[in-house]
């Protein structure tokens, strides 16, 4: 198995002087990517040109209340910029309402649009705030659709990542879809357990 680490900085007051120094460290550990708001994706594509490092970016972040005319179109823009990875929160209320018909067609349409352009997308279900029926009915929504990655947490909520919810998420999605594991992980020991339970990509967050 395969894991990789997406070095983070997704903070209101990060300055050009933070991405850069994310960027550095990022080249220096060989991380899967950097993980940054839209603003700074030119940057950092620049930055890391001569590298294997990607660029990610977030959409619908960290809320997922943009609504998924806006979410399409903020993604088309974020991959356009340069982006090779989209990190995306789904509609949490839909999915509190059980609107599945609805959640259904959101990952559908964000996964068509970054695979339509051969990149990475990874739909963030924001764990803290649904029950563990809600999760398996995500998690097997995904499974169907297969982006490439469901995410635990936008590490903005009121909880990070659970081993729990990876062990569930797991069992319903099976090798179909990736697992990343996202919000409050911050040793290796930490990061291990994450890793045992199913997860292949790790959010490594700049503290």
């Amino acid at each position: 198995m395969i894991i990789h680490f997406d070095h983070t900085l997704l903070k209101a007051f990060a300055t050009q002087k933070d991405i850069e120094e994310l960027c550095e460290e990022a080249l220096e550990s060989n991380t899967a990517s950097v993980c940054v708001n839209p603003k700074w994706i030119a940057y950092c594509k620049d930055k890391l040109k001569a590298s294997d490092v990607k660029v990610c970016t977030v959409i619908g972040f960290p809320l997922g209340a943009d609504g998924l005319d806006i979410k399409s179109s903020a993604c088309r823009q974020a991959l356009e910029n340069g982006a090779d990875e989209i990190d995306y929160v789904i509609d949490i209320g839909a999915a509190l309402m059980h609107d599945w018909k609805h959640i259904c067609k959101e990952i559908l349409i964000m996964t068509e649009i970054c695979h339509n352009k051969h990149k990475c997308v990874k739909a963030i279900f924001e764990n803290c705030y649904l029950s563990k029926s809600e999760i398996k009915e995500l998690s097997s929504i995904a499974r169907d659709i297969q982006p490439d990655y469901i995410k635990i947490s936008t590490g903005f909520g009121t909880d990070g990542a659970k081993l729990d919810d990876v062990l569930l998420m797991k069992k319903y999605v099976g090798d179909k879809v990736k697992i990343k594991a996202a919000g409050g992980i911050h040793t290796w020991k930490e990061c291990k357990a994450f890793i045992e339970a199913g997860a292949t990509r790790i959010a490594q967050v700049q503290l």
